[in-house]
């Protein structure tokens, strides 16, 4: 037992020889990074600094590279981290998302892109989308499809009219927590605030605890979260980030009735992103109005053996019960047999768009 204090005296020494070891690394790397953009700018001074393509083999590289103790995931994130403010030495990024702020899609959107990303909150997803198009931010975060609500419509309809492509994909595991400010009184909450999904997702749990109270649909948990700041009677339910932002404290968590809910968001940009080794492409087809037009469709990719991960209907905008059909399907447009399918495809269709071909959410 006497040796005891010299032991945690060596291991804290040895910690902080680590620990130097890790800055000068950092450092060195941050240098690197910032002779990338020198070069970049030399030869084209419009080049592009973000690679979704390079990031995420990077990301890959170290799951599989790393021994643990820390977890796969856990070590990634730490060097998104990393390579987040590494390129902000070379260009901030600028990525507009779904406001307000403190929202689940500003999560998805510093998931995605780290904490160095300069976010900025949109109203809506059409405007979103505008600021994309209009160059105004470099990337869009908008949400597309929920594993217990389906799909989000306004982002579907929202690809239809526009040029902009879809170059990520990131998947957020979706807590929800009850919420109370300091002026709550918890035994009195007759009054709960939160977006509709929310409520849909937490419907059980709400009707197990708190089936007397009014359930108030607001445009987004983050708001839901401002409103009960002043309100004595009343509860949100709203995520982590919008909990930390208005400083409210959590009177019950993870209350989704699902433990495995999930949103997927996009990434959506300009420009053409380059295959990864692990792909999705995504792509809108209006087929004619006749028999088998659904078979006609999928026939190619089950004869190439391409994996559909996602098939959804909308209606089209050219007449009534007229239909288009967004499909997501692993591989890229680069790759002979993907390019291949899509000629195919575009023969039998009235129209077909490809909405981007981008890495697979290594997160």
């Amino acid at each position: 037992m006497s040796d005891t204090p010299t032991n945690l005296d060596a291991l804290r020494e040895r910690i902080d020889s680590l620990d130097n070891d890790i800055l000068r690394l950092i450092s060195a790397r941050a240098e690197c990074a910032k002779q990338v953009a020198e070069v970049k700018t030399r030869s084209d001074p419009d080049s592009v600094f973000y690679r979704p393509e390079r990031e995420a083999q990077v990301l890959r590289r170290i799951m599989e590279l790393n021994t643990g103790p820390l977890d796969s995931e856990e070590m990634a994130r730490l060097f998104r981290e990393i390579m987040s403010a590494c390129l902000a030495l070379e260009q901030p990024i600028k990525v507009a998302y779904l406001g307000p702020e403190g929202t689940f899609t500003q999560q998805a959107a510093l998931k995605h892109f780290g904490e160095s990303a300069v976010s900025l909150p949109m109203a809506a997803i059409d405007e979103v989308f505008r600021e994309v198009e209009a160059g105004a931010v470099n990337y869009g975060v908008v949400p597309v499809e929920n594993s217990t609500e389906g799909v989000i419509s306004h982002t579907l309809d929202s690809f239809m009219d526009s040029s902009i492509r879809i170059c990520g994909e990131v998947v957020l595991r979706i807590h929800h927590h009850l919420l109370v400010s300091e002026a709550t009184l918890r035994d009195k909450v007759s009054r709960i605030y939160s977006h509709p999904q929310s409520f849909a997702q937490c419907r059980k749990w709400l009707d197990a605890h708190y089936p007397r109270a009014e359930r108030v649909p607001v445009s987004s948990n983050a708001e839901a979260a401002r409103m009960i700041k002043g309100e004595w009677h009343s509860a949100a339910i709203a995520g982590d980030m919008a909990a930390n932002l208005y400083e409210l404290e959590k009177i019950s968590e993870k209350i989704e009735d699902r433990p495995d809910n999930s949103t997927r968001f996009l990434i959506i940009g300009s420009q053409h992103v380059p295959m990864s080794g692990e792909d999705k492409t995504s792509v809108v087809v209006a087929m004619r109005n006749q028999p088998g037009a659904l078979h006609e469709l999928l026939e190619p990719f089950h004869r190439h053996h391409i994996d559909l991960t996602r098939l959804e209907t909308r209606p089209s905008r050219t007449g009534m019960w007229n239909y288009v059909f967004f499909i997501d399907f692993k591989g890229h447009v680069d790759e002979p047999r993907v390019a291949a399918v899509l000629e195919e495809v575009r023969l039998r269709a009235a129209e077909l768009k490809v909405l981007g071909s981008y890495p697979m959410g290594v997160l």
